[in-house]
């Protein structure tokens, strides 16, 4: 996929549907990377990340991505997640992003030209048809490498460009090996820590 210099872009990431389709390729995904990558390739005006958060608990593990991505060049849109209780009794949590991603995605219409989607999400195939209304240029990553597919066929067909996640995965995957220094680094501080005490 070849992205134009001259066209204003935006990334649109759907966070959970993000994470779900790398997490079955078997990758974690490097946002400092994924930003990189595309500022080499397009002109990226604005990079924006979705996501519900559980607020009762006292840490999330997600509160660390969140912060990193807050001071890193994305602008991060999050919500309370709901929690109930379904028929069976199980605990569920609902959190939705979808409106509040197209929402931003029509109020940026009249500025960007070419919107970046990370979901494989059909609900979005509205969004898109919207978009492409306004003249405005469509990609959506996601995957069809597992089965089940990722993407909904209707919101493949509705896009402009499809980009398999897994094309994207030696730009923008996190390298095991740096993983694995990190949290070898983080435990020689926490013991080191310790130690102090």
């Amino acid at each position: 996929m070849q992205f134009d210099q001259r066209e204003k872009l935006a990334l649109f990431i759907d966070g959970a549907n993000l994470y779900a389709t790398s997490k079955n390729l078997g990758f974690d995904i490097d946002y400092k990377k994924m930003l990189v990558w595309f500022h080499q390739h397009a002109y990226v005006l604005r990079a924006y990340y979705y996501t519900a958060l559980v607020e009762d608990n006292e840490y999330s593990s997600i509160r660390p991505l969140i912060d990193w991505l807050d001071y890193n060049g994305y602008r991060v849109v999050t919500k309370a997640a709901k929690e109930f209780t379904d028929q069976t009794g199980r605990r569920k949590i609902k959190g939705n992003m979808d409106i509040e991603l197209a929402i931003d995605a029509m109020e940026l219409a009249d500025t960007v030209d070419h919107f970046v989607l990370f979901s494989g999400d059909g609900d979005f195939r509205s969004l898109v048809e919207a978009l492409q209304r306004k003249g405005r240029k469509v990609s959506v990553v996601s995957t069809l490498s597992t089965t089940p597919p990722m993407i909904a066929d209707d919101l493949r067909r509705q896009a402009d460009h499809f980009i398999d996640l897994v094309s994207l995965k030696g730009d923008i995957g996190r390298n095991p090996a740096e993983r694995e220094a990190r949290m070898a680094r983080r435990a020689e501080v926490e013991a080191e820590d310790a130690d102090d005490y």
